[in-house]
């Protein structure tokens, strides 16, 4: 199936690969920038073709028929909106031998200045690293920008994520926008 990704990604679609893939069993991937659906299509052949065993976390409203067999196919998994689909999400990756959970910390198609820190909890209370994906529309390249271990304290994380993301180029970039609060001035 790699091979399949690797010649739509890079042959057919021009899209250029940057970094392997992290050699480590369990991760929260967040990916960004997320302002068109396709974002989505080009993540799923950038982790098949690094062989990662992933799940993307999807809006539960998508989980409808008949939507929702598309996107279990896809690879998601629908998220559940309560006090408890972080602990849910926790429990899939303990549950795993190997598992990495993708998620936009957008989570959303539109700009907003305050980002989702759901991943940051996840990470934290499943003990394992985030993994900062990106996909820079105007480079045309995919890849990883990098993985932060230590997730004790939230505010230095989400600063590290915000360094990262600095400079990627969205599909519609004004539809993309760092987390202000985190943002070094």
């Amino acid at each position: 199936m790699n091979k399949i990704s690797k010649l739509l990604l890079n042959d057919v679609l021009g899209w250029t690969i940057k970094d392997e893939f992290p050699p480590i069993k369990k991760s929260v991937i967040i990916f960004a920038p997320h302002t068109s659906y396709f974002d989505g299509l080009f993540g799923k052949l950038y982790f098949m073709q690094q062989n990662v065993n992933y799940k993307f976390l999807s809006k539960e409203e998508f989980f409808i028929f008949p939507l929702k067999y598309f996107f279990k196919a896809f690879g998601s998994i629908p998220v559940y909106r309560n006090s408890k689909y972080i602990d849910q999400v926790v429990n899939y990756i303990h549950d795993s031998e190997e598992l990495h959970i993708v998620l936009s910390p957008e989570g959303q198609l539109a700009e907003t200045s305050h980002w989702k820190k759901g991943f940051y909890y996840m990470a934290n209370r499943a003990d394992v690293p985030i993994v900062v994906a990106y996909i820079d529309y105007k480079k045309k390249e995919l890849g990883i920008k990098g993985i932060i271990k230590d997730t004790t304290d939230m505010k230095t994380t989400m600063k590290e994520v915000a360094k990262l993301y600095d400079g990627v180029n969205a599909k519609f970039p004004k539809d993309f926008s760092l987390d202000k609060r985190y943002v070094a001035a």
